[in-house]
């Protein structure tokens, strides 16, 4: 294997006598901060999570889509906030469009980012599948449920459930106005996070129409998307580093003792909903928000799923494009930040020329919840190995090994040979190190059709049997 490193030359002169001096200068190598490899055994466990995710979204008649890493620089531009827009992983010019761009910044002494990049990785799933919605809109039947999974990137501060490379799971209805699919997302959300084991959630919620109330009668809507921004890192940073963000952005005394006094509020969905009436009575918009709210919490309430669901009035998801119904989920138990997020928005596909489209949606965190499993010690213990069967080879039987890996692996059993040569106290190591639950026994006098000499690693079991009882012991604990 070839060493990774740099070699310095250093000459060193004694007595007319030259010493040349060899330096190696080893660079382990590394990913960049923020991203992660992944062991065979780590993408058993993320596949056990998108299979769980995945069968529930098709449950509830989600159809999967894709979409690519790439997507234009003006497709994503815009639509996340300041923030976001700084976030982004942009993609470098190539070849003459370069040196077309280095040449304007030259004549003109003026260096801009969108001289160089016309396009960008992936900020999240949301604004690539609006403009999916817009380009394929005469091929799909509205509404349109889809649910994506994929990676998307981050130019984030890497830290604990953080990354700049991650995995969102989504599931999106276009195409309807009607709360009843807000619903069936949380539906969506119980039923994965319990089918996981991750009880201790909370749904929380709330809508953008009561958040613009709330500025409205305090004389700051033409600073939503500010505050918006500076509200949402309420739980990052606390109330009083919120407040004291909001006086330093300007914003007035009317809306900061509003949200003071929101930020004091406790109590149950039922007294919350009743604080709004008070004081949102005169605002249309906060009243069509409040009536949303608690249309949802009284079908959650027939669906028995009230009891998970808490209304936060300082949720306020900090993207541009939420208009209505907005949710984050959180686990009590966990030092991390939401597992899932999501809401409704309006106008997202008209930015690309297609109006009146109305959407709603989540997004798992599936790098998050793969997270708190681990600590947890939440995977199913049966999911370590995706190899059901090693051939261990006592003798030269590489043959006979051949012959019964191809009748396994034909009665779809995951099957491993480990070649002959080796001594059986490693083989049988290797199983273990390896989680495979089965072995056989394989020797030059083993036949296809004879006694094989079988193994439960669990049980400790070993006996001899035929193919076809092999075959049924593997299949019946699978």
């Amino acid at each position: 294997m070839p060493l990774l490193g740099a070699f310095f030359l250093f000459d060193f002169k004694i007595s007319n006598v030259t010493f040349t001096f060899y330096f190696l200068s080893m660079t382990a190598p590394s990913i960049p901060k923020g991203t992660r490899d992944f062991l065979p055994k780590d993408i058993v466990k993320r596949e056990y999570v998108f299979e769980t995710i995945r069968n529930v979204f098709r449950k509830f008649a989600f159809q999967q889509i894709e979409t690519p890493s790439l997507e234009k620089l003006t497709t994503l531009t815009g639509k996340y906030g300041d923030e976001g827009d700084q976030l982004m992983f942009k993609v470098l010019s190539r070849g003459d469009k370069f040196k077309k761009a280095l040449n304007v910044a030259k004549s003109t002494d003026l260096i801009s980012e969108s001289l160089f990049a016309e396009e960008a990785l992936r900020y999240d799933l949301t604004v690539p599948f609006a403009r999916y919605i817009v380009q394929h809109q005469n091929d799909i039947n509205f509404p349109f449920k889809r649910f994506q999974i994929q990676p998307v990137w981050r130019a984030d501060r890497p830290q604990k459930g953080r990354y700049r490379e991650f995995y969102q799971c989504d599931a999106d209805v276009v195409g309807s106005k009607s709360l009843m699919f807000e619903v069936e997302l949380i539906q969506i959300i119980s039923e994965v996070l319990n089918g996981l084991k991750l009880t201790d959630y909370i749904i929380e919620i709330n809508n953008r129409k009561i958040l613009s109330a709330i500025m409205q009668i305090s004389g700051e809507e033409n600073n939503f998307n500010l505050i918006t921004t500076i509200i949402d890192k309420q739980d990052k940073i606390g109330s009083d580093n919120v407040i004291s963000e909001l006086k330093k952005a300007g914003i007035g005394d009317n809306c900061i003792s509003l949200f003071k006094k929101i930020f004091e509020l406790n109590g149950s969905n039922s007294t919350l909903l009743k604080w709004l009436l008070d004081n949102l009575k005169n605002s249309s918009i906060g009243l069509t928000g409040i009536e949303e709210i608690k249309e949802i919490l009284n079908h959650l309430e027939i669906l028995n799923l009230e009891s998970n669901c808490k209304l936060n009035l300082t949720l306020a998801r900090g993207l541009n494009y939420y208009t209505g119904s907005i949710i984050e989920v959180k686990l009590t138990n966990a030092k991390i930040g939401s597992i899932v997020g999501g809401g409704r928005y309006d106008e997202l596909t008209s930015i690309f020329g297609l109006k009146d489209v109305s959407g709603v949606g989540i997004s798992f965190g599936a790098d998050r919840i793969c997270d708190v499993l681990n600590e947890r010690d939440l995977f199913p213990k049966a999911i370590s190995s995706n190899v059901d069967l090693l051939l261990v080879t006592i003798d030269d039987s590489d043959q006979n090994a051949l012959k019964l890996a191809s009748f396994f692996r034909e009665n779809e059993i995951s099957t491993s040979i480990y070649p002959s040569g080796s001594k059986l106290k490693k083989q049988v190591k290797y199983a273990n190190q390896n989680n495979i639950p089965y072995l056989i026994f394989v020797s030059n006098k083993t036949t296809i059709d004879g006694s094989l000499e079988f193994k439960n690693m669990q049980s400790g079991e070993q006996k001899f049997m035929s193919k076809s009882e092999v075959l049924k012991n593997i299949q019946s604990n699978e």
